[in-house]
């Protein structure tokens, strides 16, 4: 008998699938903030990921210190799933390439991302790019280290579909703070917060056309912050509508507190995620054909969507059938 065909091997045979990665990027400069943040990490267990900050979490001639330190803490115990990254310095800060170097001489290994804010074009983006991949060849470093970057100024979001095809990249992230400074007052403040952040013209068209270029490239966009650090209930509605009224996969957190609302308000309906995980064992039972559940028709075009479904649910702790755990992840 024929060994089931995986859905990963089935159902991409000509295109790159968007990675499944957790919904929440959780930002965190100050050593005990990302300490704090790994001992969440192993509370909720691995549904977020952790960014340790060096452009904005290091003090002006304290930068290499302060790469090291995050360096350091990869590396340790403490960062028990591998999912601590590190944003480093904009690419005409003295010190971005310095920071390259550390956490590629020191935690290459285990780093999670490393996170380039605040390139003005493609053509910069690409020489950082190559700088750490050079770097890597000339360690021995075999892994291609994910890349993220923010799309924050006016030069990024008008080379948005030339960066999103830039290679290592995995995420599109929009940073929509420096985003609204560049437009020197012609944006309001309002725009910051929601419902301004969703309304206003220029905020929508930017969020949709960086979406537009990491899921045709098949990269992650991720949303904004929330500047309500405590209001869960305004967290969830954000990353709500950032996940269905725009197509945002991920959101990032610059607070404990937001955390399990991002995660809760991204992932998929539980109902969605069971019936996900029926529609794909009858897939591969049907060696991929089309079939019948609940009185309605799939084939292959479904079975994608419902593949990435059921991933997201797993990454995003959701329970699913003990069938679709042992037949698609065991």
């Amino acid at each position: 008998m024929a060994h089931p065909v995986h859905p990963a091997d089935a159902l991409y045979e000509r295109e790159k699938p968007t990675p499944v990665i957790p919904a929440c990027d959780h930002y965190a400069g100050a050593e005990k903030l990302i300490r704090k943040a790994l001992d969440l990490q192993e509370e909720l267990g691995p549904v977020f990921d952790i960014t340790g900050d060096c452009e904005d979490g290091a003090a002006a001639g304290q930068e290499r210190e302060h790469a090291e330190m995050v360096a350091g803490l990869i590396m340790s115990g403490e960062n028990r799933f591998g999912q601590l990254g590190i944003r480093v310095h904009d690419p005409e800060h003295p010190h971005c390439r310095a920071d390259i170097d550390i956490v590629l001489d020191h935690a290459a290994e285990r780093v999670a991302h490393i996170t380039i804010p605040k390139p003005t074009s493609a053509a910069q983006l690409d020489e950082i790019i190559d700088y750490i991949r050079e770097g890597c060849a000339k360690r021995g470093i075999g892994r291609e280290i994910p890349l993220h970057t923010l799309i924050e100024t006016h030069g990024a979001l008008a080379d948005v579909q030339t960066i999103a095809a830039l290679p290592w990249l995995r995420v599109l992230d929009f940073g929509s703070m420096d985003f609204i400074s560049a437009h020197n007052g012609a944006i309001p403040a309002s725009a910051m917060r929601s419902p301004g952040q969703f309304e206003h013209r220029l905020m929508a068209r930017a969020k949709a056309e960086i979406c537009a270029a990491a899921l045709g490239h098949g990269l992650v966009p991720a949303h904004n912050v929330c500047l309500d650090l405590k209001n869960e209930s305004q967290v969830r509605s954000d990353a709500s509508r950032a996940r269905h009224e725009v197509g945002f996969l991920r959101m990032w957190s610059i607070h404990p507190a937001q955390i399990k609302p991002i995660v809760e308000a991204m992932r998929p309906d539980f109902s969605e995620a069971a019936d996900a995980g029926a529609i794909l064992l009858a897939a591969q039972a049907a060696d991929w054909g089309p079939i019948r559940y609940k009185d309605e028709l799939y084939d292959r075009a479904s079975y994608r969507y419902y593949w990435t479904v059921l991933q997201r649910a797993r990454v995003s702790g959701l329970d699913i059938s003990a069938e679709a755990q042992a037949a698609f992840f065991a």
